[in-house]
């Protein structure tokens, strides 16, 4: 439950307006059907204020009354809000991607989940990087590649198993899974340390990390790794998998993701 904002309403309307439609937001994230009454409980607000303001949302098309009397996000607002959070991500996103490269010195990505393979959407190279070519639209097998378990990160087992479901799980490296269940292992394991280390999993002598980030639904809507050789990265795993982690939870807070316990 989002917790009391500040019994002091805000002096415009539009103040007015965006604390409710954000408290809509939050508690529709939460898979609830919220109503006048349970928004003004929520921002410690007169219920009949509330409930002009929900009023004048719901004319401008922004929201929409149920039957029930509880209230949803209409499709237009999910459209410009994921219009906003994907214009967000590339802007934001780069700005990460180049503060991590530059701590790491290593290279920096930013991948989405599509099907059963991830996609690189962004990168920041550090200048000593022998990297030769762009990975900016290469499609990796998530099974493999080093977003997929951090993409996956909030799925639960049966939508992972669905996803690969027509999988084949080819060795690409030394270290890669070689059935779902085995990703599950490891997804498991990553959940536990707070981000994703992928050893020699896409090809031999590669090592990254990876964490999820989300966005204003609560929702994982990218990854972001960290990728080097093997010989240099293992030693500094904890390093770089906290300031992956770090910077995956920042370009989350720019896209308005809800605060995770």
């Amino acid at each position: 439950m989002p917790p009391a904002r500040d019994s002091t309403a805000p002096s415009t309307s539009m103040g007015r307006g965006m604390d409710v439609l954000t408290a809509l937001t939050e508690l529709v994230s939460e898979g609830g059907r919220p109503t006048v009454a349970e928004i003004a409980r929520v921002l410690d607000r007169e219920r009949s204020q509330v409930s002009r303001t929900l009023a004048t949302l719901a004319e401008s098309g922004l929201i929409e009354r149920r039957s029930d009397r509880s209230f949803d996000l209409a499709w237009r607002w999910y459209a410009t809000a994921q219009e906003l959070t994907a214009q967000r991500m590339r802007v934001h996103g780069l700005t990460v991607l180049q503060n991590l490269s530059a701590e790491l010195g290593e290279a920096a990505f930013l991948s989405v989940l599509q099907g059963a393979t991830t996609l690189t959407m962004l990168e920041s190279l550090p200048a000593a990087s022998r990297m030769i070519g762009s990975w900016i639209g290469r499609a990796y097998p998530a099974y493999c590649s080093d977003a997929g378990r951090a993409a996956l990160w909030d799925a639960a087992d049966d939508e992972i198993r669905a996803v690969f479901q027509t999988t084949e799980f080819s060795p690409q490296g030394p270290r890669t899974p070689l059935s779902v269940e085995e990703f599950l292992t490891r997804l498991d394991e990553d959940r536990g340390r707070g981000y994703s280390i992928v050893d020699q999993e896409a090809e031999p002598g590669l090592y990254s990390v990876a964490a999820p980030v989300w966005d204003f639904r609560g929702e994982v809507v990218a990854a972001i790794q960290v990728v080097g050789a093997h010989e240099t990265m293992s030693a500094r795993a904890a390093e770089c998998g906290a300031a992956c982690a770090s910077a995956a939870a920042a370009l989350s807070d720019a896209l308005g993701a809800p605060r995770r316990a």
